[in-house]
């Protein structure tokens, strides 16, 4: 028996391939049902009540679930939610879940681990074959020290809710990843005034280019790194214009290299005066806010948009090979531990375009791999020693990602699912061989 922590998308995709290759888990959920982030309900939840999908739907879904014809190209948070709990009903995954189930500790025992959970009043410490952590990335907040006292509100995007909350305020926004840009522009319809704080340039995408999902086009053709990156930022630059022309400082890297902002009305407000442009913060005195090019403003509320830092509260950083001066774990391809054979990382993973079923293509290499190791197959004890040899091998593709602590975990697409695929075909090619496949359980 295994244990899940998690009924997220990750968690789901999990349960689901664990489920279709019969192997026994069980699922533990903090939140009363499915979804993770995507449900607003969720007290845990970092959603907002305008969120929508960052990328496309045909881009993003489940291959064996699409989301319905009838659901936008990007879909509101509220949709999502509802097709996490479809999918989760369509393969019977609920049966698995205990839900309102806080893990409190995961810790080494002999052959196996002890998962200690708490659901009300009730604590039990069970012994599990293995635990899949499946968690999330993005519910444990990345506050930064401001320098100085500041007189009104601080709070971080992951508590924003509605931009009811910046009615006739002054608003400081800090930051402008994806959720940040959002925010930025929610604000500009209630606020009194809005200000954008950034330290370094960012790559603006818009959401549609001719008429179409961004992501949607091209990939067709596979050229090299250095030619795609000119020939693409090249074209953002001829769409979009360079940041600099909207009062933000121009990337001083190369596009892909950071995770780009899907959001071109950020652009638009800023060029519209509707958001001013700011620097970094040098200084902070009751209401007034100084930045690094001597300029100064008075604000009534200051929402850090500063991401998230990973998080996993009830196992030791020892036991997840995650050095104290590392920004996410050492594992082989994000998921495999160098030494343990029975915990995985699921999920611990960003990369442009990868979206959930990328995401499913993982869950199902680590099915596999349970499945094999205990049939004691080829591929499986060749995937052994390579994830001992490589867990610090980055499959980044040959790209410069920058040296930030949410980039930690960052991939290349193309080069992380083709290294999935060999896996999956390899542990497939064994199971058919020994004619396991004649007792997979099909769903």
């Amino acid at each position: 028996m295994y244990a899940v922590i998690g009924a997220g998308p990750m968690g789901l995709a999990t349960a689901r391939n664990l489920d279709k290759y019969g192997i026994p888990f069980t699922g533990f959920e903090l939140s009363k049902d499915v979804g993770g982030l995507w449900d607003i309900d969720n007290p845990h939840s970092t959603m907002y009540e305008t969120a929508h999908l960052i990328s496309s739907k045909t881009m993003t879904e489940f291959a064996e679930f699409p989301m319905k014809p009838e659901v936008a190209p990007y879909p509101r948070h509220d949709e999502l939610r509802e097709y996490f709990r479809d999918y989760a009903r369509h393969f019977d995954l609920y049966r698995h879940y205990e839900f309102e189930t806080c893990v409190l500790a995961v810790e080494p025992d002999g052959d196996g681990w002890l998962v200690s959970t708490r659901c009300g009043d009730e604590v039990r410490t069970r012994h599990f074959q293995g635990v899949l952590i499946a968690n999330g990335t993005l519910h444990h907040p990345n506050m930064p020290a401001l320098p100085g006292e500041f007189a009104g509100r601080v709070m971080h995007s992951s508590e924003y809710r509605s931009p009811e909350a910046f009615d006739g305020q002054r608003v400081l926004v800090v930051g402008c990843g994806n959720s940040g840009a959002d925010i930025a522009v929610d604000a500009v319809h209630h606020a009194r005034s809005v200000d954008l704080s950034v330290r370094r340039g960012y790559y603006f995408l818009p959401k549609f280019l001719l008429g179409k999902p961004i992501d949607t086009l091209g990939g067709k053709m596979k050229l090299p790194r250095r030619l795609k990156q000119w020939l693409d930022g090249k074209l953002i630059r001829t769409v979009m214009g360079k940041p600099s022309q909207y009062g933000l400082p121009d990337p001083d890297y190369r596009i892909y290299e950071s995770h780009p902002v899907m959001n071109s009305l950020i652009l638009h407000h800023l060029g519209h005066g509707d958001i001013r442009a700011r620097r970094d913060i040098s200084g902070i005195s009751g209401h007034t806010v100084t930045f690094t090019d001597g300029e100064q403003a008075d604000y009534d509320i200051i929402l850090m948009a500063t991401g998230y830092k990973l998080h996993y509260p009830f196992i030791e950083r020892e036991h997840l090979n995650w050095p104290r001066d590392a920004g996410a774990p050492h594992l082989y391809m994000n998921v495999f531990h160098p030494e343990y054979d029975n915990l995985f990382m699921m999920g611990m993973i960003e990369a442009a375009g990868l979206g959930w079923e990328g995401r499913n293509e993982q869950a199902e290499m680590v099915a596999l791999y349970i499945r094999q190791l205990a049939a004691g197959s080829e591929a499986a004890l060749k995937l052994n020693e390579i994830k001992k040899r490589e867990a610090e091998n980055v499959l980044d593709g040959g790209y410069a990602y920058l040296k930030l602590e949410r980039m930690a975990y960052y991939v290349h697409k193309d080069t992380y699912r083709d290294t999935m695929q060999r896996h999956r075909d390899a542990l497939k090619r064994d199971m058919a061989a020994s004619g396991n496949a004649r007792s997979l359980r099909t769903a």
